[in-house]
């Protein structure tokens, strides 16, 4: 008699729930060799080249400040190997290792399985990580930014700014997070939709709250008081057509010497925030080419694409949440046990939080590989920003507003070409400066 055909099958060890686990260890550990990878290329290039300042800046550099921006791109680096690999192992103990699974049945032998729990959990995660990450960020700020003049901040005002952020943290944080467990549980299969619309409108909320009633209760902010720069800033947004709420001085000088400007706000509450040390280190026209530059990303719509791109991107995860959250596999997979069946409780305990910390642990594994993407998009848009900003004010001004600030923040002038393809939001300094002058022509 003929031989049946051969059929090929999945071996009964290779389960969902078995298949999950080795692709989600594979992903977190292919992310972490990547990025290991990465950081020592930068390093090992930055060292190479820190005995010379590149031809390019050789006559407006001093080999001192280069120097000491290959020293700080380099510690950073090797502090930056240790936040990896700290971050890695910790993914690891909050899923496969079962630390968020032991943390959930605690928290249900305790409070039982209804929405105190589920918010008590979250709490917690949220709390257990900020402790863990606490010992880097206080050696970050106290050592390594101390190390090379940039701190400004005392212990006390380090533990004012924690204690404030937690509570802003948990005033706001614990009733957008109840109101989408709430959802989870009663808007049924289609809860990710009321959810992400609920998401996005604090969103929008949120950036018209923050610079009104957030931002004040860590720096002050006072209005620009130098007439001149005033009017010269004014003229130029009347220029390009855009209209804020105000002009103000933010005292960034309390916590860092780095110097920034930014806009933030929605609508009508749209403000412009210098930080004062910004305006130490610039000339007028400098800071003028420097808000050309950020009136630049509206022109362009570049924040308005950002907004939509986030919006869109939202919806696709909280899709993807939705359909997740229905599979025991995504659960088990990740080493938590759900609808767990314990003494007191109900047949079935709520999986809501569970699912939302298991989707938040795993999302940067996937989207790591997505960063040279966004990375690319954003330095096209700083590009863009650069040009109008040129044909707004002046291209002698920005360029030395730029040049300025590479060597005020540290911001080293070599930095491995391959890492800044991965990583860098804006050009690298020899190529943004070399486009300035293209970018002067009519």
């Amino acid at each position: 008699m003929p031989h049946e055909p051969a059929t090929l099958s999945t071996p009964s060890f290779l389960t969902p729930s078995t298949l999950t686990t080795l692709v989600f260890a594979a992903l977190l550990l292919l992310g972490l060799a990547l990025r290991l990878w990465l950081a020592s290329r930068q390093i090992r290039h930055v060292a190479r080249h820190r005995d010379a300042v590149p031809a390019a800046f050789a006559s407006r550099v001093k080999l001192a400040a280069h120097q000491k921006a290959a020293d700080y791109t380099v510690a950073k680096a090797r502090l930056g190997l240790l936040e990896m690999s700290l971050a890695t192992a910790v993914t690891l103990g909050w899923t496969l290792l079962g630390g968020l699974d032991l943390l959930n049945q605690t928290l249900l032998t305790w409070l039982g399985g209804g929405m105190v729990q589920q918010l008590a959990l979250l709490a917690s995660f949220a709390l257990v990580s900020g402790a863990i990450d606490m010992p880097v960020q206080l050696y970050q700020t106290f050592r390594l930014e101390q190390r090379f003049g940039f701190n400004q901040m005392t212990l006390g005002l380090w533990l004012a700014d924690l204690v404030k952020s937690t509570l802003v943290g948990a005033v706001i944080g614990l009733p957008i997070a109840a109101l989408i467990l709430w959802l989870m549980g009663a808007a049924g299969p289609l809860w990710w939709l009321w959810a992400w619309g609920v998401w996005m409108g604090f969103n929008l909320l949120l950036m018209v709250v923050f610079p009104l009633f957030i931002a004040p209760l860590f720096n002050k902010f006072q209005p620009l008081a130098d007439e001149s720069l005033k009017a010269r800033v004014t003229a130029l947004m009347q220029r390009c057509g855009f209209t804020a709420k105000g002009l103000f001085v933010m005292d960034g000088s309390r916590r860092s010497a780095h110097a920034n400007a930014y806009f933030t706000g929605f609508g009508a509450a749209k403000r412009v925030v210098f930080y004062d040390t910004l305006l130490k280190q610039l000339a007028p026209g400098e800071v003028e080419a420097v808000l050309a530059h950020e009136l630049g990303h509206f022109k362009h719509k570049h924040i308005t694409r950002r907004l939509v791109g986030m919006f869109a991107i939202s919806l696709i995860g909280f899709a993807l949440l939705g359909w997740l959250t229905t599979r025991g596999w995504f659960y088990t997979g990740l080493g938590v046990q759900p609808n767990l069946m314990l003494p007191g409780l109900p047949a079935s305990a709520p999986n809501d939080a569970l699912a939302l910390l298991l989707f938040v642990l795993v999302m940067p594994t996937v989207t790591l590989f997505l960063t040279p993407l966004m990375a690319q998009i954003s330095r096209r848009h700083e590009f863009e920003a650069d040009a109008y900003a040129v044909a707004q004010a002046s291209g002698a001004d920005l360029t030395s507003a730029l040049l300025k600030l590479y060597q005020d923040n540290a911001s080293t002038l070599t930095p491995d070409p391959v890492y800044a393809r991965f990583y860098y939001s804006h050009p690298p300094a020899t190529e943004r400066l070399a486009r300035l002058p293209a970018a002067l022509q009519p």
